[in-house]
Formats: structure tokens, sequence, C-alpha cells
């Protein structure tokens, strides 16, 4: 069953017009936790394999989601890393994150992220990142 901030958090993302590119989708969210999954399309292959943009691209929003989900306020990535140690080969990636260490102005995230084929899954990256609270226009 889908909760409300399930629904929310799929519809943030969906208002971002590179999510809906890549047809991005919340598997599952929760307190300091979050698990995105973007299909993978030719048209978003390299090598045979998925652009690593694609692979950052999951893990950062994964981080992005999981930090405002321990913080309960909008918040912004402020740095971030990621090692890829495999090539993403498969019909889908999957960045499961959760909230380190959150603190009045920022949270630390770490994010594996899966290749998906056929059901199995196979490490192709792990991110950490730092993600700090939106500031307000002043006014």
């Amino acid at each position: 069953m889908l909760t409300s901030h399930h629904l929310a958090a799929q519809a943030r993302l969906l208002e971002q017009p590179f999510s809906d590119l890549l047809n991005a989708e919340i598997l599952a969210i929760g307190p300091g936790r979050c698990e995105l999954r973007v299909p993978v399309r030719r048209d978003l292959q390299q090598h045979g394999f998925l652009h690593g943009g694609v692979v950052s691209y999951a893990a950062d929003n994964a981080l992005t989601i999981a930090g405002y989900r321990a913080m309960s306020e909008a918040v912004v990535t402020s740095e971030f890393k990621i090692n890829y140690v495999r090539p993403a080969i498969g019909d889908a990636i999957v960045a499961r994150a959760q909230c380190v260490h959150a603190a009045k102005t920022q949270a630390v995230c770490r994010c594996e992220a899966y290749a998906v084929s056929d059901g199995t899954e196979k490490l192709c990256a792990v991110a950490q990142g730092t993600v700090a609270l939106l500031s307000k226009p002043a006014g």
C-alpha cells in the first residue's frame, strides 16, 4: 500500500523534467531512506551499459530524498561522490539510500546502486553525499 509520503514524493520527483524523462520511480520511502528505480533504455546506454550519468542521477536523487525524509525540510545536494564498481547492465537501476547522520542544517547519506536483470541485482555503484537545507529567499 502506498503511503501519502510515497505519493507526494513521487509527484514531486516527476515535477522535475529530467526525472520525468528518465521515467524515475520511487519504489519505497521511509524515515531517512529512499529506494528509486530508473528503467534502462537503449537511448540511455553507452558501450552497451547504462550511462554513468544516469547511475549518478539515481544515486543523487535517492540520497536527496533520504535526507529530506530524515530532516523533514526541503534540501539540496551540497556534496556528492560516487564510485562505479561494475557496468550497469540490465533492465533497470535501483538506488537504495539511507541517512547516516542528520543535524539541524545538513545530513550525510549513503547509497548503493544495483543493476537489475531478470530479478537479479548486481552492485554497480556506491555513493555518499551531503544534503543541506534549501535556503529560503529573503523577503
